[in-house]
């Protein structure tokens, strides 16, 4: 099956000749494009509404929240409270999931009339713990809460999944090297909108609790959060994220992203600007929030948001519905916040606009505040990355070829979809040209420069023996090995695909709905393209060598790429746990069915890292159902 779809091939960083200069390029375009198709096809709010249901699906997709989990009981405790002249605070804990624990403390203010408004406040990056016990980050806002009962509203406050009082992860790509989040499609972004709607699940089981108005808002990473949980469920009716979003812009070319965890993106399988979610709030009332001198949302990039979803807001005639509050200072929580927030909620959950007396002061010790005396033995929240996002099961084998026909369809639109959907929509030619050609005795160098996108170029080194006979084979080799030069009817290879595996670029390829193995699996597609389109390689069939993760990247590029006649593949994982990323491949398949499905297209030799875990490849290399070309070198 040739490559009709949009193979893009990336470059290795020393082909370029200032490789920092053109990977900035990359990212800077990759932007553009995206941020430009935001909006495309939306003149009108008949045609916005048309298209917001699918948004919303994409956008819970990417969170790792379609379909949704199960609403289990919640499983709610108090474990003590604190009473206060005008407000009392509560304890509690809920299971957003079976094991999956929320702590919080609940503010109900005294002498209102009930049932009250009640706000989700969701909390910011901020660690308390002393002597090793974690106390929960909603210890560090809990004057928001205290404010807010003070001022008539019902106030939940609850940690975070990393700085909670049970410490989860938050930085799997950022510093812990767990790139198969990226594979299995998990963010813990999902988390926290979950853990929110959860919460927003036990306010309205609250009789102090009016449902009808129900409010979220939180800073920075609770900023974030906000969006999120505003942009899912419509029973948030008011929404004050501060400080918790910019675009894309901000995020690759000002470079914010190095300085944030992975709670705050999406897995952006659909190539979404951060504008289109915070857009998906419209029409219920929105105040962004921010400080002018934020180096971790950058005024310009807030700017930029505002002004997208503004144009939304304006299709639904709702811009007074829509506010934007710019305080001085850098990313801190001041009063010039808070107090813009509290009037914003009042006007629009109270239909009041009362003048604000009284500041947001802490009163607690963290020990006060703090839920579990010890930590359930039962909690999950220390690995819920291994669970969240349910992987794809293994298919049986199938019954018939027919059978077997449409699982291989099937997959291969899923990976073209959810995968690989950053690949370039389309393919040109890969323009070919001969850099250098050398002869050294009876040797051939060559070596070709082609273009696997706009303005990547990478390069093929071939070496050959010189005349002789017409070439019936070339050996690509994804290394650095010395080519040899034996059967004068054999040409050797080498190429690499883009190589720069530092975490800042992983994580902006991550950004942009690709990654750097995703795109190698594209380098790969073109290589083979650029070598057959040299007249006297036409009718020369290729082979490649690579091992590890090249290997498996090769592996893919087979099923995308008919002119590959064979792979020789050595040190294979079996699984994407251990081998590359490619974005919500484990929510389609695993490296074994996607050798199974190679197998098919042309000659396999495998020689796997470790012979477990390769039960369904070996199953379908004897079933009469598939045509299997492998041999199996354990």
């Amino acid at each position: 099956m040739a490559v009709a779809l949009a193979l893009a091939v990336s470059v290795q960083m020393t082909a370029w000749p200032s490789a920092a200069k053109s990977l900035q390029n990359y990212f800077a375009d990759q932007t553009r494009e995206i941020a430009s198709s935001s909006l495309t096809n939306i003149q009108s709010l008949a045609q916005w509404q048309a298209r917001r249901p699918e948004l919303r699906r994409e956008a819970a997709e990417m969170l790792g929240l379609d379909p949704m989990p199960a609403r289990t009981d919640l499983k709610p405790v108090i474990t003590g409270t604190l009473d206060r002249q005008d407000f009392i605070v509560e304890k509690i804990a809920f299971q957003s999931l079976p094991g999956l624990y929320v702590t919080g403390d609940l503010y109900l203010p005294k002498n209102t009339k009930k049932p009250a408004p009640a706000i989700l406040y969701l909390c910011g990056h901020l660690a308390v713990v002393t002597n090793g016990i974690s106390y929960g980050n909603k210890t560090a806002y809990q004057h928001h809460g205290i404010w807010m009962a003070r001022n008539g509203y019902v106030c939940l406050i609850i940690d975070t999944l990393e700085l909670g009082e049970i410490q989860g992860h938050h930085k799997g790509t950022y510093n812990l090297g767990m790139w198969w989040w990226n594979a299995r499609g998990y963010t813990p972004a999902g988390v926290e909108t979950w853990n929110a709607i959860r919460a927003l699940d036990y306010l309205v089981s609250r009789p102090e609790v009016d449902a009808s108005r129900l409010g979220v808002t939180g800073r920075s990473g609770g900023g974030a959060y906000s969006w999120f949980v505003a942009a899912l469920d419509d029973r948030v009716k008011v929404a004050v994220p501060v400080a918790g979003i910019a675009d894309l812009h901000s995020y690759l070319v000002d470079g914010t992203v190095d300085e944030h965890c992975d709670c705050m993106f999406l897995v952006n399988t659909y190539r979404w600007d951060y504008p289109l979610l915070a857009a998906l709030c419209a029409p219920r009332p929105l105040l962004m929030e921010n400080t002018d001198a934020d180096a971790l949302f950058p005024l310009s990039g807030v700017l930029r948001t505002h002004d997208f979803v503004k144009q939304v807001y304006d299709l639904y005639g709702a811009g007074t519905n829509f506010g934007l509050v710019i305080a001085p200072g850098p990313h801190r929580d001041t009063q010039d916040l808070q107090v813009p927030a509290l009037r914003w909620l009042n006007i629009h959950l109270k239909h009041q606009d009362p003048v604000i007396e009284t500041a947001a002061v802490k009163m607690f010790s963290p020990k006060e505040l703090r839920v579990f005396d010890e930590i359930p033995a039962d909690q999950i929240n220390t690995r819920i990355e291994e669970s969240f996002v349910p992987t794809a099961p293994v298919p049986a084998i199938p019954s018939s070829a027919a059978k077997w026909d449409r699982i291989r369809a099937t997959w291969l639109a899923e990976l073209r979809r959810k995968c690989f959907a950053g690949w370039p929509a389309e393919a040109g030619p890969p323009l070919v040209k001969l850099i250098s050609s050398e002869r050294a005795g009876v040797v051939d160098h060559l070596t070709w420069e082609f273009e696997s996108q706009a303005d990547v170029p990478l390069r093929i080194n071939l070496v050959r023996k010189s005349g002789g006979s017409s070439l019936r084979r070339i050996i690509l080799r994804l290394s650095d090995m010395p080519a040899e030069t034996g059967d004068p009817g054999t040409a050797y290879a080498v190429f690499r695909p883009r190589g720069d595996e530092e975490t800042g670029v992983r994580r902006r390829f991550m950004l942009i709905g690709q990654t750097l193995d995703g795109m190698r699996v594209w380098d790969i597609c073109r290589a083979v393209q650029a070598l057959k389109s040299v007249p006297e390689m036409r009718s020369a069939q290729v082979w490649i060598e690579a091992e590890g993760s090249l290997g498996v990247d090769a592996l893919y590029a087979s099923l995308f790429e008919n002119q590959i006649a064979g792979l020789d593949l050595r040190r294979i994982p079996a699984s994407h746990r251990d081998g590359p990323d490619y974005l919500n491949v484990l929510r389609v398949l695993d490296i074994p069915e996607a050798a199974a499905m190679a197998a098919e297209n042309c000659a396999l030799r495998l020689h796997p890292a470790e012979t477990n875990g390769w039960d369904f490849l070996l199953a379908m290399a004897r079933s009469p159902s598939a045509h299997l070309n492998l041999e199996w070198k354990p």
